[in-house]
Formats: C-alpha cells, sequence, structure tokens
C-alpha cells in the first residue's frame, strides 16, 4: 500500500509541476503578447528571484505575437491566482491599467 501512496503522491507532484509550467507560460505568452518583457515583469513582482530557470524554460516556448493566440487579460489573471501568484497578479493589473490608460489618451 505504501507504495501506491508514493506512486499518487508522486502523480500528484508531476501534474501540479507541469500544471505550474503551463501558467507561466501563459504568463510568458500574455506578455509578448501585449508587448511586454517576461523577465522585467517578473523581476518587479519577485525582485529575489532574478534568474527564474522555471520562466527561462517558458521564454523559450513563446511564440512572436503574429503567431500567438489571444490570452486575455482575464486569462491570464486567473491562471496566476490558481496558484496564489498574488505580487504577479498585481504587477500584471498595474500594467493592464496603464494599457488602458495609454488607449485612452490616444
Amino acid at each position: 500500500m505504501d507504495d501506491y501512496r508514493k506512486s499518487v503522491e508522486d502523480q500528484i507532484v508531476e501534474s501540479y509541476r507541469r500544471d505550474e509550467e503551463m501558467m507561466i507560460l501563459v504568463f510568458a505568452q500574455w506578455c509578448v503578447n501585449n508587448g511586454l518583457d517576461p523577465e522585467a515583469i517578473y523581476l518587479q513582482a519577485y525582485p529575489q528571484q532574478h534568474g527564474n530557470e522555471q520562466l527561462a524554460k517558458a521564454l523559450a516556448l513563446t511564440v512572436p505575437v503574429d503567431e500567438s493566440g489571444f490570452i486575455s487579460d482575464d486569462t491570464v489573471l486567473g491562471v496566476l491566482s490558481l496558484y496564489g501568484n498574488d505580487d504577479l497578479a498585481f504587477v500584471i493589473t498595474e500594467a493592464i491599467a496603464a494599457r488602458a490608460q495609454g488607449e485612452r489618451g490616444q
């Protein structure tokens, strides 16, 4: 029974890791799609995490905006909130507000 429990725990951890990687990729692609630097945005939220390996992996998987599907603001904020990335969600919310302000000023 202990082997089974260990196997289930390993599967849960692996599933969480894959989902977390997807969340980081959604964040990074949203930034690219909106003309923002994902690393700079990430460092605003988490200045102590310079050189984040998972973010670097996600950046390698992003595509140019013209090759990407649309990612809504609500989607990126929802995904971040699922993983408790409140600091990053706050920085994204500020970026969204700045974009809206710029659109109104044009």
